[in-house]
């Protein structure tokens, strides 16, 4: 990565992992597991050494990721009704992997459906690539820099360890410009594990909870009023005799709140809260419900979406605010976005702005049932208080104190029904990696019409709509969780060339 053949050829290794070949996905993911944790661990022994003044230790240090393969020679015909789980061609595909206890369950279901898809054995071994020395800590346990400054102030960690390196953390792969050398496998997993490295800590910095808390079915949202509704009744849920399988409460700090009625928290809140702080109701399997509140802005919501995007989220929903942009819609009426009106920049260079953004329709449908069960309305009663339509997402906050005729000239052409600042970035980058993406706005403003966002009014407002906003986003995301998993990952999000792994 940063070093020349001579420091390689003193350098620290363990012993060398050849490949081994497992058709069981579980003996594959306990070998993925070994040989991570070997290998992180050395890192860290080494690391531990040299700021303790070990000179007899002061040789560079390697080791690398594991990676998983597999080999594949024909073109036979798999049930491609699953929009994953299978390859699209012969050859040679691989992953380097990282963390592989977190990820145990994601890992089981892939490599069992290439299994029994391929009717060929998976590979597990030693890849080429190194572990950088910040991400053999998890969960950014250790300040490895801070560390490191005080204890051997003049010399160059470059030197010894292995550090991130941003030529091999990038988005090639799920952004489709993933180009190969020639006779060099093609990649089996949507991201590589430094990428997945870089985002986990990310996480872990940006929410003060730790990965292993996230759960597969995200809300996201920007107003501390829907945090505050959530935790009431994550914690109210969790008293209650019947907890619908939820086990515990997570909150920044990694602070825990198990279920039971005399449940003690555990943890000490922190003093300041992150920049987005994320709470975690917790279920078996990660099967629970994340809330994340961003903040305000396009910037913000794809900066945590694509540090979530890691994590593989079975789907996500952001629940926000918007300005209404009919006469006939009211304050508190439902947006459920079907088309979006991307003019927040943020994604321009990722995801082209000729490419759509679909409408998900198990998203679309369970978020209408949703709307229909918290309300009490249904049928012709539900358009009093929903429509579906497109939303305009902007990176001006101000934007009505522009002259109004041409934007109000492109949103009528549009179609638009409502604007606001954060749905496209999250749903395009629901599209773009892969991960099946929804919107439910509630109209708070009509700047259009007279009605601004004024201190009274939205008061008023967030009293009386935050709640059943907050828990329509909870039976939505419940009705995914019920579904069989085969249907939920739609085939839209796919391309004709794509990863094996979800």
């Amino acid at each position: 990565m940063n070093d020349s053949s001579d420091s390689l050829s003193s350098a620290l290794l363990p012993p060398a992992v050849s490949y081994a070949s497992f058709t069981d996905p579980k003996e594959a993911v306990a070998h993925l597991i070994e040989i991570y944790d070997r290998n992180t661990a050395f890192i860290r022994d080494a690391f531990s050494k040299y700021v303790s003044g070990d000179m007899a230790q002061r040789r560079r240090v390697r080791a690398y990721y594991p990676a998983l393969r597999i080999k594949v020679d024909t073109y036979q015909e798999v049930d491609s009704r699953l929009s994953y789980g299978h390859l699209i061609e012969p050859g040679t595909y691989t992953t380097t992997v990282t963390q592989p206890g977190l990820y145990a369950d994601y890992l089981l279901e892939q490599i069992g459906l290439l299994v029994k898809n391929h009717g060929v054995p998976v590979e597990v071994g030693e890849s080429s690539l190194p572990i950088p020395l910040h991400f053999a800590f998890a969960d950014g346990e250790q300040n490895v820099e801070g560390v490191y400054s005080d204890s051997l102030l003049g010399e160059s960690l470059r030197d010894y360890f292995d550090v991130p390196d941003l030529a091999v953390t990038d988005d090639a792969i799920v952004n489709g410009t993933w180009v190969g050398l020639r006779d060099e496998p093609m990649p089996l997993a949507p991201f590589t594990a430094p990428r997945v490295d870089y985002s986990l800590h990310r996480l872990q910095h940006y929410t003060a909870t730790a990965p292993k808390y996230f759960q597969n079915f995200v809300l996201f949202t920007n107003y501390q009023f829907y945090v505050d509704e959530f935790c009431k009744w994550a914690k109210s849920t969790l008293a209650s005799d019947d907890s619908g399988g939820y086990t515990a409460l997570v909150e920044p700090g990694n602070v825990i709140t198990p279920a039971g009625a005399d449940a003690q928290t555990i943890g000490t809140p922190l003093a300041r809260i992150p920049q987005m702080p994320s709470y975690h109701l917790v279920r078996d399997q990660h099967m629970g419900i994340t809330l994340i509140n961003i903040g305000i802005g396009p910037s913000n919501a794809k900066t945590i979406t694509d540090h979530v995007a890691v994590l593989r989220p079975s789907a996500w929903l952001m629940l926000g605010h918007c300005a209404g942009l009919r006469t006939t819609q009211r304050l508190g009426d439902y947006v459920l976005a079907h088309g979006y009106v991307r003019q927040d920049h943020v994604l321009d260079e990722d995801l082209p702005l000729w490419v759509p953004v679909p409408p998900l329709a198990e998203i679309q449908v369970a978020l209408e049932q949703a709307v229909a069960d918290v309300s009490g309305l249904k049928g012709w009663e539900l358009k009093k208080i929903m429509r579906t339509g497109t939303v305009a997402s902007t990176d001006n906050r101000n934007w009505e104190l522009r002259d109004n005729a041409e934007p109000v000239r492109q949103l009528s052409q549009s179609r638009a029904i409502a604007m606001d600042m954060e749905s496209a970035a999250i749903a395009a980058n629901g599209f773009r990696f892969r991960v099946p993406y929804g919107t439910l706005l509630c109209v708070s403003d009509k700047p259009l019409h007279g009605e601004l966002k004024l201190p009274g009014m939205a008061s008023e407002f967030y009293r009386s709509q935050v709640g059943q906003h907050l828990h329509i986003g909870i039976r939505a995301l419940e009705l995914l969780r019920d579904m069989p998993r085969e249907r939920l990952h739609s085939r839209k999000l796919r391309s004709f060339i794509e990863t094996a792994f979800k």
